[in-house]
């Protein structure tokens, strides 16, 4: 037996590229009915925790943990190398928020499929998927989640669990709320309640799951844990505990999570993960944090403030700006004020110019202020203009982001070489950075620089080798955050006024 044990090892590190010491392989919690042994993993079940599949609808819900693989493909040969990883989690960049319904149903159910050859082929059966999402409610609920119920399940019940602590986002009595300035708002009256392709009505998580079930979920058939439920481990009435409320559900049970502190969700992860190895079957739609606590990962290697480290030979970097919410404007304006920095501001509105040499000519003008901007010691931040446009329909919207994003692209793909670091601001930016502009297969996290924003790093065969990469959320941090960042890497201090 040690002897395969010892085999089985080498194998994942031949796949993986990373040592995997014993004990530390990861099981899950689908049970397959054919139990003969396939697969790299032998279905060694070596530890108690489950492989957390991450099915990210931007490249933005890492954002709480490190030392992962975050893949931008999702065939079959790819999956299993997330599978095969020694970490208990690996993220799917779907980017699905970017897309119509029927788009993002579509590219759900290609991932699932194919992850049900590779979890075949790796020889495992348990597992916990998570289809993890926009922590103010925007994005495909219940398209996704609805796909992947019917590829993977079934499943006893999915639970919403949108909170996250590091962007200031909280579960209270199942009203879902949004720090600003202190103050807890519900998120239907921010901004993003008004999102023109995902906006909704209501804060109250059941009524916002019969909104956008359309009925087929009544809020009042809405199962709720709440705060007192998850500190006190049983019911209101003090009668059935939490785990045994777990054990309960079936049929896809749609539930909803409070929590407004990381330890909230680590007890109610414990129950979820004690659940699942008694054969229960879960499925979440939630923001970073719930992540934090199924993962139980230690602080990440190189702390937030030493992470300049990576920063390749000391040299100045290069900032995309694509998000347009009200904060990343904060932040942009403070970052335009610091040193060494040269903006580049992109007026997208002449892309509405159907002239086909426009792009063309945007791309050569911005690259010669890119290019001179970086010869001259300094960094330059290419951000779209500001201004929020208005369109007939929700696919002209999204046909307009996509011809933006796909400037921008080429604006990556034409950076200098020997640039030192790359910030990327906006979710489905970060997104289309990884997977289009550096044209990556898989990523390795290496951690969180800010709370809330990932660093990854590109691999030493890449045409930009071991160049950092900072996946900036547009709707995180506080107006300061793009510039602790900037500074962080750049080595500079704060400006005496």
């Amino acid at each position: 037996m040690t002897l395969k044990i010892l085999s089985l090892l080498g194998a994942l590190e031949r796949v993986s590229g990373v040592a995997v010491p014993p004990g530390k392989l990861a099981w899950s919690s689908r049970r397959f009915r054919n139990e003969k042994i396939t697969g790299a993993a032998f279905r060694l079940k070596m530890t108690t925790k489950p492989k957390i599949i991450v099915l990210d609808d931007d490249p933005t819900g890492s954002q709480t943990v490190h030392s992962c693989l975050l893949l931008t493909r999702w065939d079959v040969d790819t999956l299993r190398l997330g599978l095969a990883d020694q970490s208990p989690i690996f993220f799917v960049l779907t980017n699905t928020r970017s897309l119509l319904p029927d788009e993002a149903a579509s590219v759900t159910r290609e991932v699932c499929h194919n992850l049900k050859l590779a979890l075949d082929a790796e020889g495992i059966q348990d597992f916990l998927i998570v289809s993890r999402s926009d922590s103010t409610l925007r994005g495909h609920y219940p398209i996704e989640t609805d796909v992947i119920a019917s590829e993977l399940g079934p499943f006893d019940a999915h639970f919403l669990v949108p909170a996250f602590f590091e962007g200031g986002r909280i579960t209270r009595d199942s009203v879902h709320y949004l720090m600003i300035d202190g103050v807890p708002t519900p998120v239907h009256e921010t901004e993003f309640a008004r999102d023109s392709v995902f906006g909704y009505t209501y804060s109250y998580l059941p009524d916002y799951v019969e909104e956008k079930t359309k009925g087929r979920i009544p809020a009042e058939r809405v199962e709720r844990f709440l705060l007192g439920d998850i500190r006190t481990g049983t019911d209101i009435a003090g009668k059935v505990s939490t785990l045994e409320r777990l054990m309960n559900l079936t049929g896809n049970q749609c539930a909803v999570v409070d929590a407004e502190a990381q330890d909230d969700l680590n007890r109610f992860a414990a129950d979820i993960l004690t659940a699942a190895e008694q054969g229960k079957r879960f499925l979440f739609r939630s923001a970073a944090s719930i992540l934090t606590a199924l993962a139980g990962l230690p602080p990440q290697p190189v702390p937030a403030e030493e992470m300049s480290q990576y920063v390749r030979s000391g040299k100045p970097g290069a900032v995309i700006v694509g998000s347009h919410v009200q904060k990343t404007t904060q932040q942009l304006q403070q970052l335009l004020q610091e040193t060494g920095i040269v903006g580049i501001e992109i007026e997208v509105v002449q892309l509405l110019d159907d002239s086909q040499e426009q792009p063309t000519k945007i791309l050569t003008q911005t690259l010669e202020r890119v290019q001179a901007a970086h010869e001259a010691g300094k960094t330059p931040v290419v951000y779209t203009s500001r201004q929020e446009l208005v369109f007939a329909d929700v696919q002209t919207r999204l046909q307009f982001g996509a011809d933006v994003s796909s400037l921008l692209m080429d604006i990556v793909r034409g950076l200098p070489a020997d640039i030192g670091f790359l910030i990327s601001k906006g979710g489905i930016t970060s997104n289309d950075v990884l997977s289009t502009g550096l044209a990556l297969t898989s990523a390795r996290l290496l951690g969180q620089i800010l709370p809330g924003c990932s660093m990854v790093l590109t691999p030493d065969n890449h045409p930009y080798p071991d160049l950092p990469v900072v996946l900036f959320p547009g709707n995180v941090g506080d107006a300061d955050a793009l510039v602790t960042i900037y500074r962080r890497l750049s080595k500079t201090t704060p400006q005496l006024i």
